[in-house]
């Protein structure tokens, strides 16, 4: 089957690379040329969006992750089957899915009737993501999705633990996306605000994919339009 594999991180990124490991190497990467974290369901509309052809299974699109997402399936693969999204390098948990350019990507899929998963890993300050153990655990995931019912309209949103050496294998866990908004901080000099959001501070309602996630299992949920 065709899948099409795309990320918020850029074409460059370890993340899709990853992705594409778990994969066993198959599918077609058509991914945004720059990164646009945070991005959100942004798309081109007003200008021309160049398509860069690397090889026969790569494309560098300069544009957005939704962008990608609709030049593959309405020109490069028609017969399209799946839209994965990731591996995306910070978490994107309850809320995050109306920031988060990697979520937007399947979101888009969705609404053209196409079945995706979003795939990201939440960072754990200072740890640095060990993308060997990443790609392990989502080719577990994937396989494990692969064969759940999907309802039109809908899509799997995964987010991955950030572990340290001694900590249990993760498990596969179903939830509920989190509510609560993020706790966003600025720091302020004279007219210039600065983001600083503490995300690791979140609120974690217990059985949300926040405090799964953050308790070392792998959150997935289930996502309608």
């Amino acid at each position: 089957m065709t899948i099409i594999l795309t990320n918020d991180d850029g074409i460059d990124a370890p993340g899709i690379r990853a992705l594409s490991k778990a994969l066993g190497g198959q599918g077609i990467i058509v991914a945004p040329k720059e990164p646009h974290s945070g991005c959100g369901h942004r798309v081109t509309t007003h200008k021309p969006i160049h398509l860069e052809k690397r090889s026969l299974t790569e494309y560098a699109v300069d544009g957005t992750p939704a962008d990608c997402t609709r030049i593959a399936v309405k020109h490069l693969n028609k017969e399209t089957k799946w839209v994965l999204s990731g591996i995306n390098a910070g978490g994107n948990l309850g809320v995050d899915v109306y920031i988060s350019g990697t979520v937007a990507a399947v979101r888009e899929a969705a609404m053209h009737g196409i079945p995706g998963i979003a795939i990201s890993h939440w960072i754990k300050r200072p740890l640095i993501i060990n993308w060997e153990l990443a790609t392990k655990w989502t080719e577990k995931v994937l396989n494990f999705l692969w064969d759940k019912p999907l309802e039109t309209g809908s899509f799997w949103n995964v987010n991955l633990p950030h572990l340290e050496t001694n900590d249990p294998e993760p498990e596969i866990v179903f939830c509920e996306s989190s509510t609560h908004p993020l706790p966003v901080n600025y720091r302020v000099e004279g007219d210039l605000f600065y983001y600083h959001g503490e995300y690791a501070k979140r609120e974690r309602k217990q059985g949300t994919d926040v405090d799964v996630c953050f308790s070392g299992n792998i959150a997935v949920t289930l996502i309608k339009l």
